[in-house]
């Protein structure tokens, strides 16, 4: 049965084959401006190449935060015109943003091996940082089919391969490229692999690399404003103005939101790959060794960068925090959220002060009082959660997967429904309270907030499981 389908679909939908030789396939192109001889083999066309890739990197990024974010319990859902079944975790196979995120994975591949294979060794001007570049963006395709699905293709109609193994296929691209022209960010892309697949020492090299290159590197993902792509979750977090239905957990308030206008051509960038994550990948593997002198050291060199990032000040007075009903969130300066304060900004009172690269409520005091324990590795995810929100980074801390789409899966020979990566895959004490991620229990005027659960603490008290916490 399958089969049949298989064939009537073809017929009906030839461009949702799965395979993306259409991203370079040059033969039916009747513009002799736009042939492929107009591409390979022409002078600079390297650069302009990786100019392409860059842009399709915005795209990933584009599908990836949306589901990622709201997936996670950093931001509640009400009734925005993103994702509905996201903020539950309902993935679903017929969902149209796993194919889009799919596939804009699955291009920025397609696009990075094209550019190694064919346009660089053909141009005459082709030179090391930019094969570097393809190398570094072949891995990131890796990297994100690794994060965020169980199992997916690694070349068009092919056999879905573990994420296990896109993190490998991701480190030795990363290398490739390292080899070529090293950079802090190629560095830490390599330890992210590593620290997902629970290779601590790899990791841990990896990130000391990346900050001997640099102490305070930070790669990002540009928009733009006026052509495209723009910053699709700046869109969800600010320039919705009014439609205001997407609301982070009041403990992560003063962070939101952390993309804002910038200007008519330029939207706020991603910042995807930063000196923050090293130092927290060096904090986690000191405490999974017993090292709190060491912990605390990384992590008060983790509040140093901090202070020096960009703050940005913006008036945010139409956002209200109203959700749907008037008052119904916190959005007093005076409230107190799961006993600390200090946490949500007043947005009526004038201009407000928010990070727009990392930030964090961590303290010198809480370092201090840091213990080896499961208190202290709680806190330092507490941390990350803070650093890299709207980054998607928590949704892969929490262990969720996505799944292949259900026209790869009908078009595909090589999957049939049922397979790995065809199930979406939810540690079961993430399932376990689904419910209440985004949940919280708010009074107007009580002047207290209180969250309905501390997922940090959950995914601590689970750290043996083979889901989260990779070091441990």
């Amino acid at each position: 049965m399958k089969k049949i389908i298989v064939y009537t679909l073809t017929l009906l939908a030839l461009g949702c084959t799965g395979d993306f030789g259409d991203v370079v396939d040059f033969k039916d192109v009747e513009n002799p401006n736009l042939s492929e001889d107009s591409v390979v083999g022409q002078p600079n066309s390297a650069s302009i190449w990786l100019t392409g890739l860059e842009r399709q990197l915005a795209l990933v990024f584009n599908e990836t935060l949306v589901l990622a974010e709201l997936g996670s319990d950093n931001y509640v859902n009400t009734q925005t015109f993103f994702n509905q079944f996201m903020d539950g975790l309902e993935i679903q196979i017929t969902d149209p943003d796993m194919r889009d995120t799919q596939r804009q994975i699955q291009r920025l591949r397609e696009l990075a091996v094209f550019g190694l294979n064919e346009v660089g060794p053909g141009d005459p001007n082709y030179d090391a940082e930019t094969e570097a570049e393809f190398n570094f963006f072949e891995g990131l395709s890796y990297l994100f089919s690794a994060m965020y699905f169980s199992a997916l293709p690694q070349e068009p109609v092919g056999v879905p391969v573990t994420s296990e193994q896109h993190y490998q296929n991701a480190i030795a691209a990363f290398d490739a490229a390292i080899g070529i022209n090293a950079k802090p960010e190629y560095y830490l892309a390599k330890a992210r692999a590593n620290y997902y697949l629970g290779n601590k020492t790899e990791a841990v090299s990896a990130a000391t690399q990346a900050l001997s290159l640099s102490g305070d590197f930070d790669r990002i993902v540009l928009f733009d404003e006026a052509n495209g792509p723009s910053n699709t979750f700046d869109n969800a977090l600010y320039q919705r103005a009014t439609f205001d239905d997407l609301q982070p957990l009041p403990t992560l308030d003063f962070l939101d939101p952390k993309y804002s206008f910038l200007s008519t051509s330029q939207d706020a960038p991603v910042h995807y790959l930063k000196a923050e994550e090293a130092l927290l990948i060096l904090a986690e593997a000191d405490l999974a060794d017993n090292n709190i002198v060491a912990a605390r050291t990384n992590l008060t060199s983790l509040l140093d960068l901090i202070s020096t990032r960009e703050v940005r000040t913006i008036d945010d007075s139409i956002e209200q925090r109203t959700q749907v009903d008037e008052g119904s969130r916190p959005d007093s300066a005076d409230i107190v959220v799961n006993g600390r304060s200090g946490l949500v900004l007043d947005r009526q009172s004038g201009l407000v002060d928010v990070p727009s690269v990392s930030g964090t409520s961590l303290t010198v005091d809480d370092i201090n009082a840091m213990l080896d324990d499961d208190a202290g590795l709680a806190l330092l995810y507490r941390t990350r959660q803070e650093v890299f929100i709207a980054e998607g980074l928590r949704f892969v801390d929490m262990g969720v997967k996505l799944v292949i789409d259900e026209n790869e899966i009908l078009l595909n020979e090589n999957i049939n429904e049922g397979d790995l990566g065809t199930v979406p895959v939810i540690p079961p004490f993430i399932a376990a309270v689904v419910a209440d991620l985004d949940a919280i229990t708010y009074v107007p005027g009580s002047g207290v907030a209180t969250t309905a659960i501390d997922l940090n603490t959950i995914l601590v008290a689970n750290k043996s499981s083979d889901f989260v916490v990779p070091f441990e």
